[in-house]
């Protein structure tokens, strides 16, 4: 297993708790160790769920379903912690990997040869070889800084819509290198920052960088918009994950939008998938005030606009363009 599951913490914590029921929530890529998490737990008189439902990061937490199921614990795996859950115990195990960066951060040097002051980022799987990467760029005789900005529980750490970190350091660098597996937190770097940014994939032991797609990305995104300023329908969709929900803000942007004499509707719902809104056929484009990351990345599977909450100030006249490249796709105006 390439990935440190914290089994005996696990077993501790359930023992510690006296816990009799169990709930474990897993990222997608950890999905099939399910089932011996679960005998662990069962090893020490607890009965263990483990949830099959899609879990999309942190602000994902299963506690409507832990409190349906009688769950007296939710263990939650590939995340740190982001809320602060209080109905139902909740303990976060990050899940670090156990695989050396260095020969991918190798390959990523000659990617970072145009720029000196190099900025580092990584996901929670990673944040433990942030110091021996500083070290291997440091004998590159380059510069490197890591924000803490505070807003997440690691340095330079950042997820799938928080980038705070590397916006807190974006004007004291040239460029970042994202440590870590996939396009897809490097690409949200990029939206952040507006900054170049190279991959070092230690799974993969390769690197690359992501520009082209980032800026496809940003052309695609102003496509949306100029398609939503024809809609008369507006619906507003709400996430019902548990750190996705924003009523109050879906509410104000039906109220800004009915005052042009147009109509909105408000629409509730857990995942936000093409199949969803397909059902609703009256509605010309959707303003998503939950995950931005589902606008951004599966905008080619929707037939209509699916805008990001500081997209739909731009098409309310609340943001201009520029500000919004400026700002980023993930920072709330509200």
């Amino acid at each position: 297993m390439i990935f440190d599951l914290e089994e005996e913490r696990l077993r501790e914590e359930v023992s510690r708790l006296g816990v009799k029921r169990v709930l474990i929530q897993l990222p997608e890529g950890l999905k099939a160790v399910g089932p011996r998490l679960a005998d662990l737990v069962q090893r020490d008189g607890a009965v263990a769920i483990v949830s099959a439902d899609p879990c999309y990061g942190a602000c994902d937490l299963a506690t409507l379903d832990a409190e349906s199921l009688g769950v007296e614990l939710v263990v939650h795996y590939g995340h740190s912690e982001m809320i602060t859950e209080e109905r139902v115990p909740t303990i976060y195990l990050e899940a670090r990997a156990r695989v050396s960066v260095l020969e991918a951060v190798k390959k990523a040097r000659p990617y970072l040869k145009p720029w000196t002051r190099i900025g580092l980022i990584t996901t929670v799987q990673h944040i433990h070889a942030l110091d021996e990467v500083r070290e291997a760029l440091l004998k590159a005789q380059k510069e490197v800084v890591i924000g803490d900005a505070g807003h997440l529980e690691h340095t330079g750490q950042v997820t799938g819509c928080d980038y705070s970190n590397a916006k807190a350091v974006s004007s004291d660098v040239e460029a970042f290198l994202f440590v870590g597996g996939g396009r897809f937190h490097a690409i949200g770097a990029g939206l952040a920052t507006g900054k170049p940014t190279i991959i070092a994939d230690p799974f993969e032991n390769r690197a690359y960088a992501i520009d082209n797609v980032v800026q496809r990305i940003i052309k695609q995104r102003w496509a949306s918009i100029c398609e939503a300023k024809k809609a008369e329908n507006l619906g507003v969709l709400i996430g019902l994950k548990i750190g996705q929900k924003r009523v109050e803000e879906a509410i104000e942007l039906k109220e800004e939008w009915e005052r042009g004499g147009r109509k909105a509707t408000l629409l509730a719902l857990r995942n936000i998938s093409p199949e969803v809104i397909m059902q609703f056929p009256g509605i010309d484009a959707f303003v998503n005030t939950a995950c931005p990351r589902v606008s951004l990345d599966d905008a080619s599977r929707f037939l209509k606009p699916v805008l990001t909450f500081n997209e739909a100030l731009v098409l309310l006249g609340k943001m201009d363009w520029e500000e919004l490249c400026r700002k980023g796709w993930f920072e709330s105006s509200t």
